[in-house]
C-alpha cells in the first residue's frame, strides 16, 4: 500500500513538471524588432529532449551610412555682351539646375572684349558670351580662347562655329528693314531691293539707325568684306546724306517706326517679334527681308567661347554644352524669337532657318571679326566718336 503512494506522487510530480512554463534562451543581437522563425531547444523531463520550431519576437542590428557630403559645385564668371533682359533669364535656369555661383558682367560686346583685350591672361573670366562674331574674333585673334570640346561643337552647324572651333554660335540673327506698315503698305514696290536703295534722296530724314550697336557694325564689316573699303564708305556716306535718326539701339528703333516717327530702321529680325508678343497684331511695324540678299540680309550669331586661362573650365564647358541643349535651344527660338543653331528646335513667330538661309548672306565668321576696322571708319566719317 505504501509503495502504491509512493508511485502516485511521483505520477503526479511528472504530470505537474509537464505542465510548468518551459524556459528558453534567445540571443539578442539586433535593435530592430521583429518577428520571425527560431528554432528553441526545450527540456520536457530529465531524460527526454525536444526541438521544436515557433515565432518569436527578435531584435536586429541595422546599420544606416552616413550620408556622403555634396561637393561645391563651384562658380562660374561670364562677360556678357548680350543685355541682360535677353539671357539672364537662361542664365538663372542654368544655376538653378546646377548650384552654380554664375557671377556675370554685362556691357555691350565691344567694351566687354576690350576688357579682356586689356585684362589678357589675367582675366578672371571663364566665358565670353557675345551678341556677334566681331568681338569674339577679336578676343580670338589675340590667343585668349580655348578650343571647345568636339563634343559640343560637333552639334552646331560649321557655318556658325569657328574654324579653330574657339568658339561656338548660341543662336542666330537676321538683319532686315524693320517699317511702318501704315506708310509702306505695299512693301514689295514701295522698299529697294537691297541696301543701296536706301541712300536715294527720297529716304531723307525717314532712316533710323544705330550707329554703336554691336550688330549694325557686324554687318559694317561684312559690307567691307563683300562690297570692299570704298564701297561701305560709299554706302555709309550716302546714308548720312539722308539724314538718318540715330538711335542707341534696336529696341527704340522698331518702337520710332512704329509711332511713324521714320519709316523704315535697320535692326535684327527678333526684336519685332517681342512687340507683336506684347501688343499684338495691331503694332504697325513689321520686317522686310531684302530680297537681294547681300550685308542687308546677313545672318549672325551670338556666340561664346571659354578663355584660356579660365579657372573654372569645366563649369564653362557645362554652361555652353546647356544653351546648345534642347531646352537652351528652345529659350531662344520661344522666348527670344531667334534662330536654334542646332536641328530640331524652331520657333513658330520665325520663319524656319532653312527659309532664311535662302535670303541671308553667306559669309565666314572670320570676315566678320575685324571689328576694329569697323569701328575706325565709323569715326573716321564722324558716324560715330
Amino acid at each position: 500500500m505504501r509503495r502504491l503512494i509512493i508511485l502516485a506522487l511521483l505520477a503526479l510530480s511528472v504530470l505537474l513538471m509537464a505542465c510548468q512554463p518551459q524556459t528558453e534562451t534567445v540571443e539578442v543581437t539586433r535593435v530592430v524588432t521583429e518577428t520571425e522563425e527560431v528554432e528553441v531547444t526545450r527540456v520536457v523531463t530529465e531524460t527526454v529532449v525536444e526541438t521544436a520550431t515557433e515565432l518569436v519576437e527578435v531584435t536586429r542590428v541595422v546599420e544606416v551610412p552616413a550620408e556622403a557630403e555634396v561637393a561645391d559645385p563651384g562658380t562660374l564668371i561670364i562677360y556678357s555682351g548680350r543685355s541682360e533682359s535677353l539671357v539672364q533669364p537662361i542664365i538663372d535656369q542654368f544655376a538653378a539646375a546646377t548650384g552654380i555661383d554664375v557671377q556675370v558682367r554685362y556691357g555691350s560686346t565691344s567694351e566687354m572684349a576690350g576688357v579682356l583685350l586689356e585684362e589678357g591672361a589675367n582675366s578672371p573670366a571663364d566665358i565670353f558670351y557675345a551678341q556677334d562674331p566681331g568681338g569674339l574674333g577679336a578676343v580670338q585673334q589675340a590667343g585668349l580662347l580655348q578650343p571647345l570640346p568636339a563634343e559640343i561643337v560637333a552639334q552646331v552647324s560649321p557655318r556658325f562655329v569657328a574654324e579653330d572651333g574657339s568658339w561656338t554660335g548660341i543662336s542666330g540673327r537676321a538683319r532686315v528693314v524693320v517699317y511702318n506698315t501704315n506708310t509702306i503698305t505695299d512693301p514689295a514696290t514701295q522698299l529697294p531691293d537691297d541696301l543701296w536703295g536706301f541712300t536715294e534722296p527720297a529716304w531723307n530724314g525717314r532712316i533710323g539707325w544705330a550707329p554703336s550697336n554691336g550688330s549694325f557694325q557686324a554687318m559694317v564689316t561684312a559690307m567691307r568684306a563683300v562690297w570692299g573699303e570704298e564701297q561701305t564708305r560709299e554706302w555709309l556716306q550716302g546714308i548720312q546724306a539722308n539724314n538718318p535718326r540715330v538711335f542707341e539701339g534696336n529696341t527704340p528703333i522698331v518702337e520710332a517706326v512704329a509711332n511713324g516717327e521714320v519709316a523704315v530702321g535697320f535692326v535684327n529680325h527678333y526684336y519685332l517679334y517681342r512687340f507683336l508678343n506684347e501688343q499684338g497684331e495691331a503694332f504697325a511695324a513689321r520686317n522686310y527681308f531684302l530680297p537681294s540678299g547681300g550685308p542687308g540680309s546677313l545672318l549672325m550669331v551670338s556666340g561664346a567661347g571659354i578663355l584660356a586661362g579660365a579657372d573654372n573650365g569645366a563649369n564653362a564647358e557645362r554652361f555652353i554644352a546647356f544653351l546648345l541643349s534642347a531646352p537652351g535651344q528652345q529659350y531662344f527660338a520661344a522666348q527670344t524669337f531667334e534662330y536654334p543653331v542646332i536641328e530640331g528646335v524652331r520657333s513658330e513667330a520665325t520663319p524656319s532657318l532653312a527659309e532664311l538661309d535662302e535670303l541671308a548672306l553667306d559669309i565666314s565668321l572670320t570676315d566678320l571679326a575685324d571689328l576694329e576696322g569697323t569701328q575706325d571708319m565709323l569715326i573716321d566719317l564722324g558716324i560715330i566718336e
